[in-house]
Order: C-alpha cells, then sequence, then structure tokens
C-alpha cells in the first residue's frame, strides 16, 4: 500500500466538521493508494487502521456458512470504514476488502480515538453516520427479500458509480453473484436485459453506465431510500 503525502481530503464525513478540527484531523492523517481486492479488516479482528476513501470504495461482506461471502454495504467517499469505534469496539464484524481501488485516507486507530476524545462535533457527527448505516443495513436486508433480482443489480450499479465517481468500474459476474446473493446465471440474465436495454455495457467485468436515468429508473425504490436518508440525517443541524 503506497504512501504519499497528505492532501486535504474529499471524504464527505471530514468536509462536515469544522474547519479548525477538520485541519487538526487532517494534519493527522495520511494518503494512501488502496488496491484492488485488498484486505482491509476480517471479522473478529481489531482494527488497525480507519479508512476514510475519497477516490476509491470498499466492499463490506459477511460470511455465510463459513464460506460463502454476502454483500452488506459499499463505502465510498460519504463514509468511513471503523465506525465500530464510535462505540468503544475495536472489533471487525465484517470482511472489507477494496473493490474500486484509488485514493484514501486512513489514521491509526488509537489516534482516531483520541480525536473522537476530542471532539464533540465528530461524535455527533459519526453518531448520526452510524444511525445511516444501520437504516440502510435494514434496507438490504428488505430487499433482498422482496425485490427482483434485475431492480437489486440495477440499484448496486448505481450505488457502485456513485462510490467510483466514474461511470466506468470492474466488477465480475461472479463477484456480483456472490455480493447479490444469488447464482451465476442469474447475474447473466439481469445483466444481459439492462444491456440490450442499453442502459449498461458490460464485457469481461468492465462495466460502463450509458444511461444513468434509466438505471434509475430500473432499480427499486431502495437506491433512493438510501440516498434520501444520508441526506435527511446528514445534513440535519
Amino acid at each position: 500500500m503506497p504512501i504519499t503525502k497528505p492532501v486535504p481530503a474529499v471524504n464527505r464525513l471530514i468536509a462536515g466538521l469544522p474547519d479548525t478540527e477538520r485541519q487538526r484531523f487532517l494534519a493527522n492523517c495520511e494518503q494512501v493508494t488502496l488496491n484492488f481486492d485488498e484486505v482491509l479488516a476480517k471479522p473478529g479482528t481489531p482494527l488497525l487502521y480507519v479508512y476514510f476513501p475519497t477516490q476509491s470504495f470498499i466492499s463490506l461482506t459477511t460470511t455465510m456458512n463459513g464460506a460463502t461471502r454476502l454483500g452488506v454495504m459499499l463505502i465510498g467517499e460519504e463514509g468511513m470504514l471503523g465506525i465500530s469505534l464510535i462505540l468503544g469496539l475495536n472489533l471487525s464484524s465484517l470482511h472489507a476488502s477494496v473493490l474500486g481501488p484509488g485514493q484514501a485516507l486512513r489514521m491509526e486507530t488509537a489516534q482516531f480515538c483520541r480525536e473522537l476524545e476530542l471532539s464533540f462535533a465528530w461524535r455527533r457527527l459519526l453518531k448520526r453516520y452510524l444511525y445511516v448505516m444501520m437504516g440502510q443495513l435494514a434496507q438490504t436486508a428488505a430487499c433482498n427479500r422482496f425485490h427482483l433480482l434485475e431492480a437489486r443489480l440495477a440499484r448496486w450499479l448505481l450505488m457502485a458509480q456513485d462510490r467510483a465517481q466514474s461511470d466506468r468500474f470492474h466488477v465480475t459476474h461472479e463477484f456480483l453473484a456472490l455480493i447479490l446473493g444469488v447464482r451465476r446465471v442469474g447475474i447473466t440474465k439481469a445483466a444481459s436485459t439492462l444491456q440490450k436495454r442499453k442502459l449498461i455495457r458490460y464485457r469481461r467485468g468492465d462495466i460502463r453506465i450509458l444511461d444513468r436515468a434509466g438505471l434509475e429508473a430500473s432499480a427499486c425504490s431502495c437506491f433512493c431510500s438510501d440516498n434520501s436518508l444520508y441526506s435527511l440525517i446528514m445534513q440535519a443541524s
């Protein structure tokens, strides 16, 4: 994981801090390049660092039956990896790996805990973010149970596009099948349908979003619900 000199963050959580506290926080961060499929956390293990993606995104998965991984959440520039620390727990309950390579800010866990003690603004902001994550997790559970695969896939692609900050990113059918908890043939069929409607272009794991508005119309309502919850809670005074 190459380390470069710290630069101003483009992470929305950090940007939400008051100016003085934000500058102090950034002074204790380092900018890193996250590599594709790099493992940042494993279930049941302590976190060495807290990560704030700026031009990258992280996939959180849970393990079923000791082997199969099911997708739980994506974290990009709107969030952070390490929210359990707000509860006083330095223990990961999920597997975290890099899905979208790129830049992130990171801080040693001990330093981050000191920042939490110093800053009421941080504690208040991250409690709101924790509430949003809980709401989005509940939404995902309902989505997986009640919504059709094509709509769920469209939702996931929109989430990935927002976090990649690009209309192009790489993800395989095999990975999507694992993340969405379905057979690979189901992903192939759903992706083919979206491609035939000229909403996406898919070739050997490389995806390009061609029609954002059309993809939003094809996605289930959970996508808008997630965004509305984030905006409502994180922008509240």
